[in-house]
């Protein structure tokens, strides 16, 4: 039994919720996608060149990226000289099979959620440009750690654009957690100071730390990431304990760029990848996956609080490729 076949038993046994919400949040790529892969295989009747080159030209518009789609596609191409196998329908079923090994083969044990210290607060920081949902995502990973029974601290770190605090304050409010904030283009650095001996003082388990989302030179982002990461583990030893960049699905290769920038000026242990649902080129997270081999621990698949999901590889493929089928 191929992955294709496998995955569609598989997803049965999983949260239908969980999946339905994976089906509805990739609906705009899968449409894009599927109904390439469908046209491609209903224009040849059996495989040959011509074939691999639009099956690389959907990969690569689908945003998996070149390297990636390059690979994927030798790798295809080797296993159905090996197997004798011509029909185009099939050589779909080999290609899911790539794309999950693709991703696994950079590390199968992740743990997508975070994992607590016993003693004292775990920090997340959060990192990413402008614009990407940054704040939301914060919100929604506080409301998740919330209805764990986990009490949360937000760190208001973005001092530089306008309305950050502001904004991040209002969700304090309606989540019912406590916020430290500074004011207008302070030091982010010492906003974090701040925020850590309030973590401290209040027996906090998960504190949230935002940071300014300007895309800088790599030298002052460095220097300013540095900075806080300094403070924070000042305060609280061999914190952060995880850092998460937020990257906007719909920005496509950009968003893989700037992923590649975050990640030369700290150390990033997981990306989430926001509004999902709003974009027809689903593969950026096998690409973020295979270009910087960081793992996706969530994915937004809509706008709603508990729309944040635990990125689930399975669930992804299925809902990428399948889902449309009963």
């Amino acid at each position: 039994m191929g992955l294709f076949s496998f995955l569609k038993e598989k997803i049965v046994g999983k949260s239908t919720k969980q999946k339905d919400k994976y089906v509805a949040g990739l609906d705009k790529s899968r449409r894009n996608f599927s109904s390439k892969l469908k046209s491609l295989a209903s224009r040849y009747h059996k495989v040959d060149e011509a074939y691999f080159d639009e099956l690389e030209e959907i990969l690569i518009e689908a945003d998996v990226g070149v390297n990636l789609t390059l690979d994927i596609v030798e790798a295809t191409k080797n296993e159905t000289r090996i197997k004798g196998i011509t029909e185009p329908t099939q050589i779909n079923e080999l290609l899911v099979d790539k794309m999950f090994v693709s991703y696994v083969q950079q590390g199968e044990n992740i743990i997508n959620e975070i994992t607590f210290k016993e003693n004292g607060p775990t920090v997340l920081l959060v990192v990413g440009v402008n614009g990407v949902g940054k704040t939301t995502t914060i919100a929604k990973l506080a409301k998740r750690y919330i209805d764990k029974g986990k009490k949360v601290l937000l760190v208001a770190g973005d001092t530089f654009r306008a309305g950050a605090q502001e904004q991040l304050k209002v969700w304090s409010e309606r989540l019912g957690c406590e916020i430290v904030t500074g004011k207008e283009n302070q030091d982010p650095a010492s906003v974090a100071y701040d925020g850590m001996v309030k973590a401290k003082q209040s027996g906090v388990d998960l504190v949230i730390c935002d940071t300014a989302g300007r895309l800088q030179n790599k030298l002052n982002l460095m220097n300013e990431l540095s900075k806080i990461k300094r403070v924070i583990s000042k305060e609280i030893p061999d914190a952060p304990h995880e850092t998460f960049l937020i990257i906007d699905a719909t920005t496509g290769q950009n968003g893989v760029l700037q992923a590649k920038a975050f990640k030369e000026c700290t150390e990033v242990t997981g990306v989430v990848i926001t509004k999902m649902d709003g974009t027809s080129k689903g593969g950026i997270i096998l690409a973020i996956r295979d270009e910087l081999g960081i793992p996706v621990r969530f994915i937004g698949l809509g706008e709603k609080m508990d729309d944040l999901e635990e990125f689930d590889l399975d669930q992804y493929l299925y809902g990428l490729c399948l889902g449309e089928e009963k």
